[in-house]
Parts: C-alpha cells; structure tokens; sequence
C-alpha cells in the first residue's frame, strides 16, 4: 500500500494523519520488521476505530473502506479538483497525472488485506468491507455529505479502470464541488488557535417554501432575488423584518434547501464576529459558489458599534463586494438601531448634531436593497395556517369548528397570533396520546 501512495502526485496532500497514510506507514514499518506483530495489530486497530467514527459521522455503509476512500477524493482540495470545480475536466497534460492517481485510487479499492489479515490472525477488515450499519435518524449523522460520497463510491468500485474513475470523479466535481464548500450547505464561523476557519452545520432544518402558509407575495420577492443570484444576474442584500414567529428564518433556511443544488450556500454569522466579515468574503469570493452571509434576528443596541463593519463589507469600502456574496439578515426591527428621542434633536448636551447620528443608524437599512415585511396574520389567517397544517393529521379527528376552538385556546394562552403560534399548536397535539399520521 505505502508503495501505491508513494506514486501519487495530483492527491499527494492527503495529509500524513489521514487514515489512509497512517495505515500505509503501519504496513510499511511491520513489513520491514520495525514494528512486531502486536504493536502492529493495535496499531492497525486505531486505524479502524478512527475509520468508523468516520463512518458513524457520514452514516456510511456496505463497504466503508470504499466509501472513505471515496470520501477522501471527494474532499482533497488541490488545483486540479478546484478546476474541475469551476469548468469541469479539460483536455491538458494535468490528466495524464490525475489519471495516473485513479489508478492508484482503483488498486486501493481493489486492495486485498487477506494476505496481511491471515499473517496477522485478524479479520477486521473483512469485516468493514461488508459492513451493516445500525439505522440511524438521519439528524444523527450528516445526510448531505453521506448520500453524494456513497454514490460516487458504488459508480468507482464498478469502473473499469482509471478513465471511467477520471469522468466518474470530475463530473462529481463539476456537479457537487470539492471540498467542505462543495459537500455541505451551511456554515459558521469560528477561531482555532486565533486562526479564522469555516465549520460545516451537518444538521440543517429539512424546510421548504411551500411548508409556510400564507405569505405569497413575501415568498415570490425572496425566491426572484435568489433565482437571479445564483443565476449570475444582479442581485439584491435582503432584510426581512417583520413580527415574531412569521417565518423569516424559515424563508431563508427553505431557500438554501431549495437552490442548494444549483450551487447555494449559506454561512451563519453573529453580530460579534461582523468584525471577521472582510476576513469571511476573503475566503469565499473565488469559490464556484454562491454565498448568502446569513444573519438572523438581527438588532443593534444604540451603544452597539458593530453595524459599521457591516455597512462598510455592504456598501462603502475599497473592496467591492464579490458577485457570488449576498446579505440576508432577518429582524423584528425595521430599522435594525433602537432610536432614541435624542437622537431626534439637534439640541444635546453629548452631541451637536443628534439627528446625523440617526442618519448615520438608518443608512444601514438603505443598504439592503429589498426590504420585505413580515406582519402577523390576522386571526383569519392564523386559523387557515391552522387548517393546513392539520391537514396532514387529518384534523387530529377534530371537526372543523372543534379544531378552531381549541386553536383559538392555544393562541391566547401561548404567545398571540403568529405562524410559530400556529405550529407551536400542531406539535402540542401531535404530543398527546392519540397517533394522528396517515
């Protein structure tokens, strides 16, 4: 195996504490009698515990050697898959060498460990080669990432040989991505050691648009803005604001699992970190993706200063923003900045000119270009939300007037007249003892 890996020249940065080198180096070093037989198969051991925790995290299964493997092609990062990304495979002396690793990568599918298994006395990896997986809630593990990487691992374990791996893995690239960008949909931002890095939400809330009742009109404006970002055409920043619990976040979470496969993605940021927002673009703007920076709930207190490294990253700085970034930030302020009466007067003992400080709060909200405005639903229209939503439960064998009744109940002990209200309502009754689901 280390004489496989050896050769490799695309995939080389696979990186020495990867699975695979590590077990290239612990088959080497027995072979060579630097290492005994016991030490080699605990050795060999650790590499299969770290190979399930893998498998566990992606809810991989069958053959979990293949689909790591597969894993590991789909996530190295190197010019060659970060140009197949952008364009796709193009003819060029590039291939001869990518095609030289499929072929390595085609060994290492192919890899025999029975020799080494019997030497050894063990059979663990007979065992990940035909391994069942305990069904698991797919909140449990990351769905995204462990449907695209086991397909792509059946389509190479059946090619023939390098050239049918070479169209199988850069159409992938092509297609998916390469990558943490290319595998997952959403993101925050965090600091290892003071160093920034983009870490992957593996668990996204399965939401679509039509799962929100009522709001047409909010719904159409969202999605043509979106249509047109990721179709490469002008686009605008969004702020939705509006009352709570009427399906802003919701909106926004539906459009990234709406468009994600046409190439959306969606990085969360807090208020706190708007400071690291130069740093965020920096990373992204070169990437074949298109980026929606996500802020929700977002609110400034009037001692609050950080609104300026947003409107500088908006609008305003040296740096234009890229044209694969946009801004959505969700409220349930309109103007984002608590005003105060001072800041209506020019008359103040702190400040000459108090009304250019407002100014100043209220350009933020100019900067988004589409404001859309989500109000609370009339109680008409909080019990319609109702009535569709218990459709699916066939009315909890309620009658109509009966499930309104109770509805109204709930809404007036629970927080007013809201779609979260109306929902909150649904999981209440779904809760008691009675099973309502088709």
């Amino acid at each position: 195996m280390y004489k496989l890996l050896s050769k490799l020249v695309i995939y080389r940065n696979i990186g020495k504490d990867s699975i695979l080198v590590r077990l290239a180096d612990i088959i080497e070093q027995y072979q060579r009698g630097n290492l005994n037989k016991e030490d080699t198969i605990a050795s060999i051991y650790t590499q299969i515990h770290n190979l399930l925790d893998i498998a566990t995290e992606y809810g991989f299964n069958d053959n979990l050697w293949h689909n790591y493997l597969s894993y590991l092609l789909a996530s190295v990062e190197n010019p060659f898959s970060m140009s197949c990304e952008k364009i796709g495979a193009r003819e060029g002396t590039v291939n001869k060498f990518a095609k030289g690793d499929f072929a390595i990568f085609k060994a290492l599918f192919d890899y025999d460990f029975t020799p080494l298994e019997d030497e050894l006395g063990i059979d663990c990896f007979n065992v990940i080669t035909d391994y069942k997986a305990i069904e698991k809630n797919g909140k449990c593990y990351n769905r995204s990432v462990s449907e695209k990487v086991q397909v792509l691992s059946r389509k190479i374990s059946e090619a023939k040989d390098e050239h049918e791996i070479f169209q199988i893995v850069t159409d992938f690239y092509k297609y998916y991505g390469v990558g943490m960008l290319g595998l997952n949909k959403a993101f925050r931002i965090g600091k290892d050691s003071d160093e920034f890095r983009l870490s992957p939400i593996t668990n996204t809330e399965e939401v679509v648009l039509s799962d929100l009742i009522g709001y047409e009109i909010q719904k159409k404006k969202l999605v043509d803005n979106t249509k047109a970002f990721i179709g490469g055409k002008k686009a605008n920043n969004v702020l939705l604001f509006g009352d709570s619990g009427t399906g802003k976040s919701t909106s926004v979470k539906a459009i990234l699992n709406e468009y994600y496969p046409e190439g959306l993605r969606m990085i969360e940021i807090f208020k706190h970190q708007f400071k690291d927002l130069s740093t965020v673009i920096s990373k992204i703007k070169n990437r074949n993706y298109k980026f929606i920076i996500y802020m929700d709930d977002l609110s400034f207190e009037e001692f609050e200063i950080e609104y300026k490294y947003l409107k500088a990253v908006i609008e305003g700085g040296l740096e234009t923003k890229p044209d694969n970034v946009l801004i959505y930030a969700t409220s349930n302020r309109r103007h984002l900045i608590r005003e105060t009466w001072s800041d209506r007067s020019d008359m103040s003992k702190d400040e000459l000119h108090r009304s250019d400080t407002m100014q100043e709060k209220l350009s933020l909200v100019a900067r988004f270009g589409i404001s859309i405005n989500y109000s609370a639903p009339s109680q008409k229209e909080y019990f319609i939300i109702v009535e569709e939503l218990a459709k699916k439960y066939n009315n909890f064998g309620l009658s109509k007037e009966d499930l309104i009744q109770k509805a109204n109940m709930w809404e007036l002990s629970h927080g007013g007249l809201s779609g979260r209200t109306a929902s909150q309502f649904i999981t209440y009754m779904l809760s008691q003892e009675h099973n309502y689901e088709d």
